[in-house]
């Protein structure tokens, strides 16, 4: 294996793992029953609580599937980063560094994001449906990156000003 094959081999793992842990957690929320998924929004503050979980779910569904092609991977990034960045804001933030601490802290959102912005900027790599489709040198490097940063935490941030009305405490 030469050196750019190893990096392909490495970027396609990076998209596998991170599409699937994105694809199994919007399964999840839409699994058994998005109503639970719903009714845990709208304890957030998210409204309306039905429409956000379905959001969510899809965008994470979506850019699972997205990455694991590795089509429009900088949307896909995006998706992740914007999902992450909103369960950090309205969950996670709160709640100290360490996902083991009560309430769950933010490492693990802040590593997937960190991951979503890099995957981005990077690219897919050649074994993937962008390369294909001979679309990954217009969706890479810099635009790749401003693609996934600015749709994620643009996205996130007017999601967030627009729907998200925590009770006051």
């Amino acid at each position: 294996m030469n050196d750019a094959d190893a990096i392909d081999f490495a970027l396609l793992l990076l998209r596998c793992g991170v599409g699937a842990v994105m694809l199994a957690h919007g399964i999840n929320h839409v699994r058994p029953n998005i109503d639970g998924t719903a009714a845990w929004f709208g304890s957030m503050g998210m409204k309306p609580p039905k429409l956000h979980a379905w959001l969510a779910s899809i965008t994470e569904i979506g850019a699972g599937l997205a990455l694991v092609a590795g089509l429009l991977t900088p949307f896909a990034a995006a998706g992740v980063v914007g999902v992450m960045f909103v369960a950090w804001a309205i969950n996670h933030r709160g709640n100290g560094f360490f996902i083991f601490r009560p309430g769950e802290g933010w490492e693990y959102v802040m590593t997937l994001g960190i991951v979503g912005l890099a995957i981005g900027a990077i690219g897919p790599g050649r074994w993937s449906l962008d390369h294909a489709l001979d679309l990954d040198a217009d969706l890479t490097g810099t635009s790749g990156l401003l693609i996934a940063a600015i749709g994620g935490i643009g996205g996130g941030a007017a999601l967030i000003a627009g729907f998200w009305r925590p009770d006051p405490e």
